[in-house]
């Protein structure tokens, strides 16, 4: 079998913030194959995520680099995604098959299932749009969900404070600790995502970290409550540590 691929790629390093210009839609040279002895998966991508820590990959030079790949001009861009599979040369997948996992901005992706790739089956009976799973039901939602029950675990009435907030993961965070009872204060960098915190996610109260210098004394005219948990996360990773102390007078 083989399909006419086309896929997303960078024509330049990105330093600064990414515009239209800088991308452009590639048609692949040649098609991609697939074979049912390969032992490979092919997979037609419905839904792909867009993640800020792309940004990172994006540029020349970045300290990110020591932890994820850097993006080449020109090649495609991998990234977390959904979408249903199409042939299958593995006992494991069959074609119609629904996965989420690790795909790129392409029509198409070839995978070799083995432990080093993240990929998994997704009921496709359930209620949940097919996209929740590279958000909420996927890695982001297991993150929020971790770090605030397994490792954060506040108690109802306390107050978590969440960075990044506005994020894939600070932001179910803060949902998650409305739920659970808890007072909810969070930090963005933009109005704009601050209203969103307040207006939209639940939030108790949210500020904008440009805006504040200092931000223990942010934390404190925020917080009301003398006893903080709090979290810092990203957008995909849960990057900080929870904690719970008293703020000095």
């Amino acid at each position: 079998m083989e399909v006419e691929n086309r896929y997303v790629a960078v024509r330049h390093h990105v330093e600064g913030s990414p515009s239209e210009s800088d991308f452009e839609l590639i048609t692949a040279a040649t098609p991609v194959r697939w074979t049912p002895e390969s032992g490979e998966v092919l997979v037609k991508n419905l839904y792909l995520s867009v993640d800020p820590y792309q940004l990172n990959r994006m540029k020349r030079h970045s300290a990110s680099h020591l932890a994820v790949d850097v993006i080449v001009p020109g090649e495609r861009i991998a990234a977390y995604g959904a979408g249903e599979v199409v042939a299958s040369g593995c006992a494991e997948y069959e074609a119609g098959d629904i996965v989420a996992g690790v795909l790129a901005w392409e029509d198409y992706t070839l995978f070799r299932p083995s432990p080093a790739v993240l990929m998994s089956k997704v009921d496709a009976s359930d209620d949940f749009p097919l996209s929740y799973h590279i958000g909420v039901l996927g890695t982001s939602g297991m993150t929020a969900y971790g770090g605030f029950y397994e490792v954060c675990k506040p108690k109802k009435g306390e107050t978590v404070f969440v960075s990044a907030a506005s994020g894939s993961v600070g932001s179910l965070v803060g949902q998650f600790a409305k739920l659970h009872g808890c007072y909810v204060v969070g930090c963005a960098g933009t109005q704009a995502k601050v209203d969103l915190l307040k207006d939209k996610l639940g939030f108790d109260d949210a500020f904008n970290y440009r805006e504040e210098p200092d931000l223990k004394a942010a934390l404190k005219r925020f917080c009301p409550s003398a006893s903080l948990t709090g979290s810092t996360s990203t957008s995909r990773t849960w990057a900080g540590r929870c904690w719970r102390r008293r703020w000095p007078t």
